[in-house]
């Protein structure tokens, strides 16, 4: 009888093994997980800061071309007309002056040229023209979100709006200058006349963008490294894409208002906040999606993360170009 080996049958998993397998798998995904999150976090912070230095990068090109800061136009019922020009004349506002500067002349030229209703419906497509270096990624995505408050006198709105997560500095709101008298204006407008006294020059802002503000470089008499240009601005999550927060609700083209405009001061209602649901805030403050807090352009150019624990005393005075105390302690 001829000699053999026999064979034995390939021993498969049992399924207690398969259960111990996919249970390590599990645990390695569970650490992975936070890591990968992590990542993607850093990156979107990343990218917000490069947005703000974007930004920065043409406002001082606007200081090159034009001698100052951009305006921050006639107040929340006016949008940028590319026909009255830049400064205390254009009723746009600070984005909408930042247009040619960053290869947007398509955005900025809609309307130009044109009167009556071909203009207007121009001008709302202005509004709702979406600009991705104007959205923080850890926030929201750079769409058109829904048209809930007006839209500026001289436009026929659409119904979807671009939005920006980024403010400019309008200084101390409890000096800053108010605005003009808009229904007088719209009568007469684009020959308008401004009925506010001397109290509510922009020569008494101490910021960088406000109300038909021309504010050169030597206006910064604190120094352009420690004086805010713009920054992130605070937000209630709830109201992401919904349109209806109380300083989200119209066009980033707008004039001066806390949709695009933000104020720095020595109390609770300045205190810079990361994003909060639930809490609407419909004044002035900054702030970020960020957990480890938000980011300012500097009148330099330099982008900083400012942490959320900056005093209140250090953070009006970065808002305040001129109150003498270049000397402060940076908090980044």
């Amino acid at each position: 009888m001829p000699c053999f080996t026999p064979t034995r049958r390939p021993r498969g998993f049992t399924l207690i093994e398969l259960l111990v397998v996919i249970a390590i798998i599990g645990i390695l995904i569970a650490l992975l997980l936070p890591a990968v999150q992590a990542a993607r976090e850093a990156a979107r912070t990343l990218s917000c800061k490069n947005h703000l230095y974007q930004i920065g990068r043409a406002a001082l090109l606007h200081v090159d071309a034009h001698g100052y800061f951009p305006s921050s136009g006639w107040g929340w019922r006016w949008i940028g007309d590319p026909d009255m020009g830049v400064g205390a004349r254009q009723p746009g506002g600070w984005i909408y002056n930042l247009l040619p500067f960053m290869e947007m002349d398509h955005v900025h030229q809609l309307g130009a040229g044109l009167a009556g209703e071909e203009k207007r419906n121009a001008l709302g497509r202005q509004e709702g023209s979406v600009i991705e270096i104007f959205h923080c990624p850890s926030r929201r995505p750079a769409i058109a979100y829904p048209a809930t408050n007006y839209g500026g006198w001289a436009a026929n709105s659409g119904d979807t709006f671009a939005k920006s997560d980024y403010a400019a500095n309008g200084g101390i709101r409890t000096i800053n200058g108010g605005g003009p008298d808009g229904m007088s204006c719209l009568s007469t407008y684009p020959n308008c006349t401004w009925s506010h006294t001397d109290g509510w020059l922009w020569e008494n802002m101490d910021g960088i963008s406000g109300e038909r503000s021309e504010i050169q470089l030597k206006h910064v008499t604190d120094g352009t490294h420690c004086t805010y240009l713009a920054g992130e601005k605070y937000m209630n999550p709830n109201q992401y894409y919904t349109g209806l927060g109380c300083s989200d609700n119209s066009s980033m083209y707008q004039g001066n208002d806390w949709d695009v405009n933000r104020w720095c001061g020595n109390s609770e209602t300045y205190k810079p906040m990361q994003d909060t649901p639930g809490f609407e805030d419909c004044t002035s403050r900054f702030g970020s999606a960020h957990s480890g807090g938000f980011h300012m352009l500097m009148c330099d150019g330099s982008v900083h993360m400012i942490t959320y624990y900056v005093s209140g005393q250090v953070h009006e005075r970065l808002g305040n170009r001129r109150d003498g105390r270049a000397d402060t302690p940076l908090p980044f």
